[in-house]
């Protein structure tokens, strides 16, 4: 008997291809000084881009983690249950240095192949990077007291993945988290209520409620509260030197959007053991570079999630066929792929060169400094506001199928908005744009240096860093005016980054669109004469 029907014109499966083979990528990694990783970055795109590791995502967002507050016996024990794939995505994301690793590391280009691989890995899972984020992110507040960094700061950067419950110093590595709001003032920390009293033996007892813990399974946790000598950093370990549980009582998990994978937690500290971090009322100023460092990642994150969702468009319009050719042939959708590139590859070079100035700042160079300070506050800005519309116009090249939870492309655009919000949303990070720019005026010459680098290259670079100049020049209605600043800001950096870098048909069209008006409110409204072909090309994935 003949069957009902057969299946034709459906899309292969998006496995088995190298996620690190990736020309804006690669190309990052050899002119910020990581040309020496890219054998391990490859290595680890294989693994991205393989089935089985597909398989641990799925099955880790599929199967939350489980709050366990209490044993059998009625044993209080603030357990986070996690399914075993998110331990082989957490043991593979270690195990290659994403998180604190480049801290013990010699030698140039350390934190940019660790951005590379976080990019790359991010694209097989993106909720773990969570845990990985805030590990590689505490090592620089913990750097203000000698004392404990000599001890954590080894275990943090240890390739050795260690789940559990036990007293740091006996385990082979560990995990950072993050805990500073509270509900009353979410990002408005000075408002924080947590109580830090010192116990005499150089130790403080912390008492209150934080609405938002990030990965409340970790080791250890840097959070804020409020000493006697004003708002301050402490250090919160799990289990204590005894080995009993730190009084970090687990109230309940977070339902979230997305970011389904990583748990995130409420916790009440009653009279929790801490340890002072940096000085007493310098605690906003401890815990920024821990800020500094995640907001990188933030923009790692929002770039890596926008490089799958292209190369998932552009693999579906590959191998779909509607009206007699395959999608990727159609001129419509040739300008939406294109466009989506576009934004890809800037989104990428700002990226790798923020880890650059990581690099470069941490040993040692003012100027790179002063232009990261500002450079992360802008990025972090426009990646995160661009993630979320990228995610949701990948999807529609999928049509109905991009709408099915099988297609992956649902819990991507799940995922897009976190980074908007973490570390700071819209308004927070425009306005530290603005503050960074008050307080550092040399910030600014430092962004300026870096911009006109490519001045000449091209007239709509030139224009808009002029317009750029006289935005800045008029202070008033800064504050009301501090999105858009921002984003003028973004867009010139990203522009003169392709001019010097990416290929003529990327950085061309990248000016003529963002910065030349030449360009609608949706992607897909590129100008003719762009070389679509190109800009495809290199997002096209490559057989491992």
């Amino acid at each position: 008997m003949p069957s009902t029907h057969e299946v034709t014109n459906q899309v292969p499966p998006h496995h088995g291809y190298d996620a690190a083979a990736d020309p804006a990528l690669v190309e990052a990694l050899h002119r910020e000084g990581a040309g020496w990783a890219v054998g391990e970055v490859h290595e680890l795109g294989v693994l991205a881009g393989s089935e089985e590791t597909a398989e641990w995502g799925r099955l880790a967002n599929e199967n939350p983690p489980v709050l366990r507050t209490h044993d059998r016996y009625g044993h209080r024990v603030d357990e986070v249950e996690f399914h075993p794939y998110w331990h082989e995505l957490m043991d593979v994301a270690v195990g290659h240095g994403l998180h604190a690793a480049p801290w013990q590391e010699t030698g140039p280009g350390a934190h940019v192949a660790r951005a590379a691989k976080f990019y790359v890995w991010g694209q097989a899972e993106a909720g773990h990077s969570c845990p990985v984020s805030m590990t590689y992110a505490a090592v620089p507040a913990l750097r203000t007291t000698p004392a404990l960094a000599s001890w954590l700061e080894p275990l943090l950067a240890s390739r050795t993945y260690d789940f559990g419950l036990r007293e740091p110093r006996t385990k082979r590595g560990l995990i950072a988290g993050m805990s500073m709001t509270e509900k009353q003032g979410g990002s408005d920390v000075r408002a924080n209520t947590t109580a830090a009293v010192p116990a005499g033996d150089g130790s403080y007892r912390l008492t209150g409620h934080k609405w938002f813990t990030s990965a409340p399974m970790s080791d250890v946790f840097l959070t804020l509260a409020q000493a006697p000598g004003g708002l301050s950093c402490f250090l919160l370990p799990r289990v204590l030197p005894d080995g009993t549980l730190n009084a970090l009582r687990l109230q309940r998990l977070k339902d979230k959007l997305g970011n389904k994978s990583n748990a995130s937690a409420e916790i009440e500290y009653e009279q929790a053991y801490g340890l002072l971090v940096g000085e007493e009322g310098r605690g906003v100023a401890t815990i920024i570079e821990m800020v500094n460092m995640t907001r990188l990642d933030c923009a790692l994150g929002g770039a890596s999630g926008m490089r799958l969702g292209l190369v998932r468009a552009v693999h579906h319009a590959t191998h779909r066929r509607a009206f007699g050719r395959a999608l990727v042939d159609q001129p419509l959708m040739r300008n939406v792929l294109a466009d989506l590139a576009l934004e890809s590859e800037a989104a990428t070079a700002v990226a790798l060169r923020l880890a650059g100035a990581t690099d470069r700042a941490v040993a040692g160079d003012e100027g790179e400094a002063l232009f990261r300070r500002l450079g992360l506050a802008v990025t972090k800005y426009w990646i995160c506001k661009r993630a979320p519309m990228h995610a949701a116009e990948a999807l529609e090249c999928l049509g109905g199928n991009g709408y099915v939870e099988e297609s992956g492309m649902p819990r991507l655009y799940r995922e897009a908005p976190l980074s908007s919000i973490w570390e700071g949303s819209g308004n927070v990070a425009a306005l530290d744009t603005l503050r960074a720019m008050g307080r550092s005026p040399e910030s600014v010459d430092a962004f300026f240096g870096e911009v006109e680098l490519a001045a000449g290259a091209d007239r709509h670079l030139d224009t808009a860093v002029a317009e750029l100049r006289k935005q800045l020049a008029d202070p008033a209605g800064a504050e009301y005016r501090a999105r858009r600043i921002t984003e003028s800001m973004a867009l010139v950096l990203q522009g003169s980054l392709l001019q010097r870098h990416a290929p003529a048909a990327v950085a061309d069209a990248f000016c003529a669109s963002r910065l030349g008006g030449d360009h609608g409110g949706a992607f897909g409204t590129l100008p003719p004469g762009v070389d679509t072909g190109t800009l495809i090309d290199r997002s096209r994935t490559i057989p491992a």
